[in-house]
């Protein structure tokens, strides 16, 4: 499974396979085989950019988000917290994302990250979120997270996480571009500091 999600930077990612799953696209590039499923956690730009989904979405795509993406994305599934949909072999469960210390991402926005369950793996997608008590509540196999601390985990938080968590792997996002982004001597950082079970992997950017 690991070598089938792809980074598109900031917090985007292709999961190839069946279904076909891309997160949260932005200034992605249009592919022969559009997706199966969208995932959006939140109206924000580099979240959710109509003009991205418009590019690769086909008549069959499922969109899923909450209610601000709905507004703005049409024919959009919407997912309230702890609420899950089947799409083909996958399970997509809604998990709260929010800033308790951060008015970017207040909980009453409703923003979600994804608990992905696919061929016998559950990839967590953190979205844009600090450390919450409903993370407590999962065991997923693969963790995608933001270490960039705009309102997101830091990279002190991120790895509170893992430790909690105890994935086989954690792939962090928001990092090495420009503005809010964390350095690429941060990613560095919580990739040596990771222990424990998990390996940290720093994935490079995929179209």
């Amino acid at each position: 499974m690991i070598d089938r999600i792809r980074w598109q930077g900031r917090g985007s990612f292709a999961i190839d396979g069946d279904p076909f799953i891309q997160i949260a696209p932005w200034r992605v590039v249009k592919h022969e085989s559009p997706p199966d499923v969208i995932l959006i956690g939140h109206e924000h730009y580099d979240h959710c950019s109509p003009a991205d989904v418009e590019k690769i979405r086909a008549e069959r795509t499922v969109i899923i988000g909450n209610d601000s993406v709905a507004r703005v994305i049409d024919g959009a599934v919407v997912l309230r917290e702890w609420q899950s949909i089947s799409v083909d072999r996958a399970n997509i469960k809604a998990i709260p994302a929010y800033s308790p210390s951060d008015p970017r991402h207040p909980p009453e926005a409703g923003g979600l990250g994804f608990l992905i369950s696919l061929d016998y793996f559950d990839i967590y997608y953190v979205g844009d979120s600090e450390l919450i008590p409903a993370m407590a509540h999962l065991r997923p196999d693969i963790v995608l997270l933001p270490i960039d601390g705009y309102g997101r985990l830091s990279v002190d938080q991120a790895l509170k996480l893992v430790d909690m968590l105890q994935p086989r792997w954690a792939i962090p996002y928001n990092w090495g571009g420009a503005g809010e982004e964390a350095t690429q001597l941060d990613a560095q950082s919580f990739q040596r500091r990771v222990t424990g079970p998990t390996e940290a992997l720093l994935l490079p950017i995929s179209p």
